[in-house]
């Protein structure tokens, strides 16, 4: 036998016995029966969890399909703690890596003894910056007296915290302005030249991740280091064996944001504050800081006033004609260059009116460029385009696909790249998600929920409803709703497809509960942040809550808090959206179809994260409501509600009230 033969019957046998303890560890009588109340055998979580083990083993890319209630979170978490090596763990948000680090890999290395050590890393906007804090302390203009508050708090929290982190003050809401000041970015920290650098808390996370086996970031961390290499996880990779993607479904649009580059007033308007302070406090004999500030600063609103008011996306080809906004990129362009050379004049004298030279260089590069291709000068395949809100601004240059970047960044040092979520396939094509990450080749398989959809969940879609686009439609909506509210006794989650309905349909519903005397709290997004909401809710035990985008993942309420989930359209991406329509001419120039391979397919991704809302355990009931008849009317609509769970499905309203009231049992397909 030659020695590759015997290697490779070695590395069988291994993986053999490594399935083989999967399953004994797994099993309901083993290690995990003893620190997990309730815990039973699943067949497809272990089977998941040795399918993810071979990956492991082979250095391979696996992308895993795991509907709710299969136990995804152990069934990646098992075979990488058994296997060993560096792991990084990046999941879609903050609260979920919460999640991982405080309970379900404490619960996992408990149950298997194992000493492993896990560290938690988050981006640096995360972590109080000393120097950004002593400079915020000393300057001490502040806007309220609450951030003025605040600030002495956050002083008296940095002398006495281990990790600087601001989730571990909760007296200082996350979202208070003050945190601007006392946090640092990758352009304006000074890095080794700052005096705190060996005391700095964010090089002490990236310190601990390094030395930790287990690594868990977020998909923000991980595309941002991708691509500004500032976050720690670029030097993680090379050392590790094993990512975990989990909550995959989200990382095609996050790393088309990272890899993409802006540049907004609000960064702007950071540097003109930044470089005032600095260049008064250092270098005031070295040029007039407040007028070049002062006309940067006025350079920047005049360009967002040249477009409308509101919150708008548009391409290139819709605002390059618009003489005003091109002068007055112009303008802003000379005014940014005329502060970046007074930097550079005085930049010697000071770290960190270095560092606001570098910014200002770095953004004129890119301001230049987006200039001359929206001019026309320059040619590329990215989509220029311009995003606005209240009272800022966002040019942006944006790839048509990020495939081929990130496969490069899976090339070089052979590791398991891991893909999981509830929502990666349509019908059990993987194809879709696939072509958007470049994982082609990538072996795929899905596990369907191990709950009883049948007998526990219904979907309903009402009769008689207008066309999605008719301006009575929010009304409708409300009407067809209301007799579902009253029988399952509140306990309702609207999920819109925009924030004018949102409104609409919360104004409504406030004014009938009044009416009718209901004793439904009403819970509205944008009234207070979601955990406040969500919190609420929980605690209402008969509240209905109306959101948009935010509440359709990433939220999970149990019990009959929670028994009925209403959507009031079908989720397809508006047309006009610049990024989507270049695709959509992109595909559509390569002879494939806008809508069937790129809008349908993004749509019910997202209808499959709402429905998954309704069903989280195995004694949950409920009915998803779906008001959006072209689910039933259109050829599409088989194809989307054959992607989701299989629910028995009504249009009649009595059963569907039926269900609530008398446990009526009877279907209608």
């Amino acid at each position: 036998m030659d020695s590759e033969s015997g290697s490779q019957l070695v590395w069988s046998e291994n993986l053999k016995a490594y399935e083989e303890d999967l399953a004994r560890l797994m099993d309901a009588g083993g290690p995990f029966s003893e620190v997990v109340e309730g815990y039973s055998d699943r067949p497809m979580q272990l089977e998941m969890a040795q399918a993810i083990a071979r990956a492991i083993v082979r250095c391979e890319t696996f992308v895993a399909e795991a509907g709710t209630g299969t136990g995804k979170t152990f069934a990646y978490l098992v075979p990488a703690l058994m296997w060993g090596g560096k792991v990084i763990i990046s999941t879609g948000t903050r609260n979920l890596q919460d999640q991982l680090f405080f309970r379900d890999i404490p619960t996992v290395r408990k149950a298997l003894a194992s000493p492993v050590t896990v560290a938690l890393l988050k981006g640096r906007s995360n972590y109080v910056c000393r120097l950004h804090l002593a400079r915020a302390a000393e300057y001490g203009r502040l806007e309220t007296k609450a951030d003025t508050r605040y600030l002495r708090e956050i002083v008296r929290f940095a002398d006495m915290t281990d990790t600087g982190d601001k989730s571990d003050l909760p007296t200082v809401p996350e979202t208070a302005s003050v945190w601007n000041l006392v946090t640092s970015t990758k352009e304006n920290c000074p890095g080794t030249e700052c005096p705190h650098y060996q005391d700095c808390f964010v090089m002490k996370a990236r310190r601990s991740a390094q030395q930790a086996d287990v690594v868990v970031v977020n998909h923000h961390l991980f595309f941002a280091d991708v691509v500004l290499k500032d976050t720690g996880v670029a030097e993680l990779l090379p050392t590790a064996n094993t990512v975990i993607f989990d909550e995959a479904h989200q990382l095609p649009d996050t790393a088309t944001t990272f890899f993409g580059q802006f540049v907004s007033t609000g960064q702007i308007h950071e540097l003109c504050r930044d470089t005032q302070v600095e260049g008064l406090s250092q270098a005031r004999d070295g040029a007039d800081w407040v007028a070049l500030v002062g006309r940067l600063d006025k350079a920047t609103k005049d360009l967002r006033l040249t477009l409308p008011e509101g919150m708008n996306r548009m391409a290139v080809h819709q605002i390059a004609k618009r003489e005003a906004f091109m002068a007055a990129l112009e303008a802003f362009r000379e005014a940014l260059e005329e502060l970046n050379r007074a930097l550079t004049e005085q930049a010697q004298r000071s770290e960190l009116l270095e560092v606001c030279r570098a910014r200002s260089e770095q953004t004129g590069v890119f301001v230049r460029k987006w200039l001359a291709l929206a001019k026309g000068e320059e040619k590329t395949e990215d989509v220029l385009w311009v995003e606005t809100f209240g009272l800022s601004l966002q040019l942006h240059l944006t790839p048509l696909s990020i495939a081929d970047v990130f496969n490069k960044q899976r090339e070089g040092t052979p590791r398991a790249w891991i893909f999981t979520s509830a929502t990666l396939a349509i019908k059990q094509d993987f194809s879709y998600f696939s072509s958007r990450m470049g994982l082609m080749e990538a072996e795929s398989k899905t596990w369907p929920s191990p709950f009883d959809y049948g007998e526990n969940a219904m979907l309903y879609v009402p009769q008689n409803m207008p066309q999605p686009m008719s301006p009575q439609y929010s009304d409708a909506v409300v009407e067809a709703a209301l007799p579902l509210i009253e029988a399952s006794g509140g306990g309702a989650f609207i999920l819109c497809t925009t924030l004018r309905a949102v409104d609409r349909i919360s104004t409504r519903l406030r004014e009938i509960f009044r009416e009718r005397e209901w004793p439904f709290p009403l819970f509205v997004q944008g009234e207070s942040g979601k955990t406040d909401l969500l919190e609420r809710f929980r605690k209402s035990g008969n509240g209905v809550l109306v959101g948009s985008q935010s509440f359709w993942e990433g939220v999970d309420v149990r019990g009959k808090a929670l028994s009925l989930v209403i959507v009031d359209k079908l989720p397809f991406a508006p047309p006009d959206d610049p990024v989507l329509a270049a695709r959509i001419r992109a595909l559509e120039k390569e002879g494939g179809n806008g809508f069937m391979d790129f809008q349908l397919p993004e749509a019910i991704m997202s209808l499959k994260q709402g429905a998954g809302r309704l069903i989280r355990d195995e004694r949950d009931r409920g009915v998803l409501m779906i008001c959006d008849t072209r689910l039933v009317s259109k050829p599409y609509g088989r194809r989307i509600w054959q992607s989701l769970p299989p629910f028995a499905r009504t249009r009649d309203e009595a059963v569907a009230c039926g269900f609530f009231r008398d446990g009526d049992r009877n279907r209608t397909v």
